[in-house]
């Protein structure tokens, strides 16, 4: 182990700069998710439209001189947003910032008939990507879920968006409730027969504070598939995926060359990140200082905050070198590239142990090749238990 004169962290730029745009809406709110989204009998458009706007112009005032490399509309159900709306943010974006030659823009999708008749509106916006979530292909499942789209409809949207966006991705979740091992897999393969160039494909967790959770402490959550059941599907996915060309580039993420998310990379690869809306996390670095930035969760404390102070965050904490790297670390090993140990070593001021290094070596957790450290297939299934080995060492 050695030690280095601590540097500023002035290395967003690793990762780039983009911009999250969180929509708060959905019309309803799905059991399992713990996402900040809100059901609201009537949303004023204009008025959402006008305060993404306020908070841009804001934003700009200390990011403006940067090159964007992608925007996200997140949510929420962002394809609730008017294709109206979604395209003065773009426009506002682009008096703002410069942009890479091959900028990204995302809006996240339920395949319902009514939100898919909105996809050229989002097109001619300039939505380039969408990220359509299927969640399932079994009608029952998706009742389960909550979901208010059927199979049919799902495969429907996923048709017509890869028929008008540049890239399409999609989201399915596996070890649901009574699910065996050939079901899932017929599910992953038609789903690929489809020709997405990404899909995210998440084991079904439960989330604290969800209505999943409330059921499973009362016992009412049955069928869920044991450790074993969900190693076996998670690796069923790995090979699908790669028979398909979809090589996984991230724990949950599979992609063709080339089609990776760049904004899901920013957030992997630590870089900068704007987070507007109700909710919204972000990453800036300001004259040598990460800083984390948060949004009020509550769309209408959101908007009250906006229009007395003129800013819809919270205060924002700056975060000290060993959370910086810690962070890093835990974010980087989801990645297949893994962690740049120059980098974590400048972050940290001291290097990551290498006894502690050799040892998960050998155990075929991790491998190192030249400076970059990444998790292995085995270490992937035992993350968190990895990430702590090696920042306690």
């Amino acid at each position: 182990m050695f030690h280095v004169k601590q540097e500023p962290a002035e290395d967003w730029h690793e990762g780039g700069f983009s911009l999250y745009i969180h929509w708060p809406f959905c019309k309803a709110k799905c059991p399992y998710c713990d996402f900040n989204s809100h059901v609201r009998n009537a949303i004023d458009q204009a008025e959402w439209k006008a305060a993404y706007l306020q908070e841009l112009d804001r934003a700009a005032e200390e990011t403006g001189g940067r090159i964007l490399r992608s925007v996200f509309f997140g949510g929420g159900t962002p394809s609730l947003m008017d294709p109206d709306t979604v395209g003065a943010i773009l426009d506002r974006v682009s008096r703002h910032w410069r942009m890479t030659n091959d900028f990204e823009v995302t809006l996240e999708a339920n395949p319902t008939s009514v939100e898919a008749s909105r996809f050229s509106g989002y097109r001619s916006a300039g939505v380039n990507r969408v990220s359509l979530g299927l969640q399932a292909l079994n009608d029952h499942d998706l009742r389960r879920l909550g979901r208010q789209h059927s199979a049919s409809e799902g495969l429907a949207a996923l048709d017509l968006a890869r028929s008008l966006f540049d890239r399409t991705s999609c989201d399915l979740i596996y070890a649901r409730q009574d699910q065996d091992l050939a079901s899932w897999g017929g599910e992953l393969r038609h789903v690929l027969a489809r020709g997405p160039d990404h899909i995210s494909l998440y084991q079904l967790t439960v989330e604290e504070g969800t209505v999943f959770a409330r059921l499973y402490d009362a016992g009412k959550l049955r069928g869920l598939p044991d450790e074993d059941l969900a190693a076996d599907m998670y690796d069923l996915t790995t090979a699908l995926c790669a028979d398909a060309g979809l090589m996984g580039y991230e724990v949950s993420n599979y992609a063709l060359p080339g089609s990776e998310s760049r904004h899901n990379l920013t957030y992997w690869r630590m870089g900068d990140y704007l987070g507007i809306g109700p909710g919204a996390h972000g990453r800036l670095t300001l004259a040598g200082r990460r800083h984390a930035t948060l949004c009020h969760k509550s769309p209408e404390l959101w908007l009250e905050s906006l229009r007395k102070t003129g800013r819809g965050e919270v205060p924002r904490e700056t975060i000290s070198p060993q959370d910086q790297a810690l962070e890093y670390l835990m974010m980087s090993l989801r990645l297949t590239e893994g962690l740049s140990m120059p980098r974590y070593t400048r972050m940290l001021g001291r290097s990551l142990n290498m006894g502690k290094i050799n040892d998960l070596q050998q155990n075929d957790f991790i491998r190192l090749a030249g400076d970059q450290l990444a998790a292995t297939e085995t270490g992937r299934l035992l993350l968190n238990r990895l990430i702590l080995e090696l920042s306690e060492a």
